[in-house]
């Protein structure tokens, strides 16, 4: 047995903003995806990744039981394949803000969801909007509270455009010009980040009169304003946005940023060779950075691996 597959993510911009409605940009990842498999001689990892299931599916259950009106699943089909070594194989690696659980739960959704919503229908925002909650719920048993978006990239696998919770959309995003010299990429910080501390301390932030005015007046700002440019095509203030946005998450977002990395994060910023940004809540996994020329930036950052996402 082997299930179709589901694609890795990345949140251009949006992350903590979202939380507090800034707007977001949510692009599929297809380096990395999952799949949901049996097989005759599983692995140590499969095995884990199988404990794991039957944990998921105790949780489905008391989800169906709580929100009846929300999703139905075949139970009994989930726990048989469950019963009998299904497990989800995998390239995504975990903790790294590229969404591993999203696609989890985006397998699990589109095998064993009666009724499901599926890609090839109207999408209406109305429709996307109970995905995503669904997915939400399912995903909160990851992560204690899910915003949803994960899975819902992971599930269409297409470009989704947050406007703020309750307006979502699916969109379009410039073509990329492999000729290009800009270029997003993704760095490796070589450390596992959690989701859940790090939004913990977001949310211990918040409580704080004067993190929240910042958030308002430069966080939202910005990324609203890089969200538009990149949409736009409009690289010239892209970069300029992205620069702002990336000076204020260095103030005010340190604990999310791994220490060896704040020199580097401020050397980008001082040489303007390149701009780097949370992927995803940060506290390790991977850092998102952009640049108006991917070579200048490669020499900069000579002693880690660059991985091109997308170019322009």
């Amino acid at each position: 047995m082997k299930g179709p597959l589901f694609y890795s993510k990345i949140l251009l911009f949006g992350e903590y903003g979202i939380i507090r409605d800034s707007k977001g940009l949510s692009i599929p990842y297809n380096f990395y995806n999952g799949a949901l498999k049996k097989d005759a001689h599983p692995s140590v990892e499969n095995l884990k990744s199988n404990d794991n299931l039957k944990r998921f599916v105790s949780h489905l259950e008391t989800l169906q039981k709580e929100q009846p009106e929300l999703v139905h699943f075949d139970l009994n089909a989930l726990k048989i394949d469950v019963e009998s070594g299904m497990y989800f194989d995998s390239s995504i690696p975990q903790g790294y803000g590229v969404g591993s659980s999203g696609a989890l739960v985006a397998a699990i959704y589109d095998k064993y969801a009666q009724d499901k919503i599926t890609v090839l229908e109207n999408l209406t925002r109305e429709k996307l909007l109970r995905l995503k909650t669904i997915f939400g719920q399912m995903e909160s048993f990851f992560h204690g509270k899910s915003s949803g978006l994960d899975p819902l990239n992971s599930y269409l696998s297409i470009p989704i455009l947050i406007n703020s919770k309750d307006d979502i959309e699916a969109t379009g995003i410039p073509t990329q010009s492999l000729e290009g010299n800009g270029a997003v990429f993704l760095i490796d910080s070589g450390i596992i980040g959690e989701t859940a501390p790090m939004v913990n301390i977001f949310m211990e932030k918040l409580k704080d009169q004067g993190f929240r005015r910042m958030l308002k007046s430069q966080f939202i700002k910005h990324t609203d304003a890089c969200v538009e440019n990149f949409l736009g095509g409009d690289m010239k203030s892209l970069f300029a946005n992205t620069k702002k946005l990336s000076k204020v998450v260095l103030n005010n977002f340190k604990p999310m940023i791994p220490e060896q990395f704040h020199g580097i994060w401020q050397q980008g910023i001082d040489t303007n060779d390149y701009y780097l940004k949370l992927c995803g809540s940060g506290g390790g996994g991977y850092i998102l950075g952009f640049t108006q020329n991917i070579e200048k930036a490669r020499i900069s950052l000579k002693d880690y691996k660059l991985e091109v996402v997308y170019q322009f």
